[in-house]
């Protein structure tokens, strides 16, 4: 049988490096990327065969697509590719470069790499990209502007490439994971609730990904609250 491939951008920490585990243990082939190779090392102590390490900062935009080719061509192929890398800053003063970053990362870098799967994925005909947006990217935030704005970018921006890889059938998947509160450093402010383990999210995300489901939400009673953003009145929502 074919070993799979699977390719973590973000994967030195969080949801991204608990995926990464995960995927070893289930017996794929893995390459991660992240900034701080020293986290690295902690995945990287406990599989030596089936792992590749590759640096990458991804609002450095003009190396991106050079880096998933090197890691491809380490590998052997590509069959997932899991966008994890993502950043968010409580910034109700606006400072504009606490809100630049959040953009180069989460739109700009994000998509550079979400145009090279899925390009990728059309010329060999077949292929999964998964994204980790959020929740919050279906209501806007006084406190955290650029953080929701940005992952409400990525909803409709794996929306439109569902459609324009439609004529791929089943071949190509686009998986939305739209987190609520889950045990990483992401996790900021006071009262939270329902906070999920990161290794429970990574086994939802990757039963979502054996399932080809296109919109995931972490855990499954944050489809409820969707919902409820969704339909509440601006008046309320202000208030919160």
């Amino acid at each position: 049988m074919k070993m799979k491939k699977a390719i973590i951008i973000g994967a030195t920490s969080g949801i991204g490096k608990s995926l990464a585990e995960l995927l070893l243990h289930e017996g794929f082939e893995v390459g991660v990327t992240g900034r701080r190779e020293e986290l690295f090392q902690s995945i990287k102590i406990q599989e030596t065969s089936r792992i590749v390490f590759k640096k990458m900062d991804v609002q450095d935009l003009s190396t991106l697509e050079a880096i998933c080719n090197e890691l491809v061509s380490q590998m052997g192929g590509l069959d997932l590719l899991i966008i994890s890398a993502g950043i968010g800053e409580e910034n109700k003063n606006l400072n504009f470069d606490v809100e630049h970053s959040v953009i180069k990362t989460n739109i700009q870098g994000f998509t550079c790499i979400a145009d090279w799967a899925v390009r990728y994925f059309k010329e060999q005909g077949y292929g999964h990209l998964v994204n980790i947006s959020s929740i919050a990217g279906i209501r806007g935030n006084g406190i955290a502007p650029s953080y929701n704005a940005t992952k409400a970018y990525q909803i409709n921006y794996l929306e439109g490439l569902r459609i324009n890889v439609k004529e791929y059938g089943s071949s190509i998947t686009i998986t939305d994971v739209r987190p609520g509160f889950v045990d990483t450093a992401m996790a900021k402010g006071e009262g939270l609730f329902w906070v999920a383990p990161v290794q429970k999210a990574a086994e939802q995300i990757f039963e979502a990904i054996k399932e080809k489901k296109q919109v995931l939400y972490i855990t499954k009673r944050w489809k409820l609250i969707a919902l409820l953003l969704r339909i509440i009145p601006f008046s309320i929502l202000k208030r919160i």
